[in-house]
């Protein structure tokens, strides 16, 4: 296998169905397994001393559930939700349990099936910048999607905050 394929933890590219999603100009893709579902924007109700890309909590079907604006998460500018703005719905593994949370994206794309030929391992931008949270580049056509650990895109102090909102 190539050096510069990305390697799960077992050794092997994370090839496989991705749910893709777009923060700006900028395509991401999340394993399709970690997505419970896609809804449309709906009433969320801000929640006090949380942090900053905390949106705030949604009643999904009688279960209370935190929002992450994934914008501010990566430090982008904040944006108008518009009638393509919607909620993915995720589990993610946390402290040997499972987190549902939902993730605010500007718009969901496609699925795309990544190939391991198609995928590199992300760029290293130094020991100061934290990119643990993407599991590769998939290129895909012209298209460069960066793929995401679902696991990771939270520090698991950043889980321990919005599993207490739940």
């Amino acid at each position: 296998m190539p050096e510069n394929i990305a390697k799960d933890k077992t050794g092997i590219a994370k090839a496989g169905k991705y749910l893709t999603f777009q923060l700006g100009r900028e395509v991401y893709g999340i394993e399709i397994l970690k997505v419970q579902e896609i809804i449309g924007m709906m009433a969320i109700t801000h929640v006090p001393k949380t942090p900053a890309f905390v949106r705030g909590v949604i009643n999904l079907r009688g279960k209370v559930i935190p929002v992450v604006e994934l914008r501010s998460k990566f430090g982008m500018e904040s944006k108008e939700d518009t009638d393509r703005t919607c909620i993915v719905v995720v589990q993610v593994s946390w402290a040997a349990a499972t987190v549902t949370m939902g993730m605010l994206v500007d718009e969901v794309s496609e699925v795309l099936n990544v190939t391991h030929e198609q995928i590199e391992a992300p760029p290293s931008f130094g020991a100061s910048v934290d990119t643990d949270f993407i599991l590769g580049m998939g290129k895909v056509g012209q298209k460069v999607v960066m793929l995401l650990d679902a696991d990771k895109v939270l520090a698991a102090e950043e889980i321990a905050v919005i599993s207490k909102v739940e």
